[in-house]
């Protein structure tokens, strides 16, 4: 005698209905998963996860050009190293006094 011969009716209808509560489950989370807001949902979160790596690699990447920037110009010790400073300063001074010329002549 097989395992479907020593069934009985009723347990026949007890697996029959747990399937049918099994597969509403499934189709219940299918639904809410093809549901427009659902999709929508996931959309703005992976949209917000890939802003946010990008934002963090930039961070790094700034932080990176300002620590070696600094190193350049303050010492180990902390205090400014004059002998780079004084030099890029009168460059700055300069390009700003140029540009500043260059752009009272076109006016005139």
């Amino acid at each position: 005698m097989s395992d479907a011969e020593a069934r009985t009716p009723a347990q026949i209808e007890a697996d029959i209905k747990l399937r049918r509560v099994r597969l509403a489950e499934t189709l219940d989370e299918i639904g809410v998963r093809v549901h427009p807001k659902t999709v929508i949902g996931d959309a703005k979160a992976k949209a917000a996860s890939q802003v946010d790596q990008t934002l963090g690699r930039a961070y790094v990447r700034v932080n990176r050009v300002v620590t070696d920037v600094r190193g350049r110009f303050v010492g180990e010790d902390g205090r400014p190293r004059l002998e780079r400073i004084v030099p890029v300063a009168l460059v700055v001074v300069g390009v700003v006094g140029v540009l500043t010329i260059s752009t009272r002549r076109g006016k005139n």
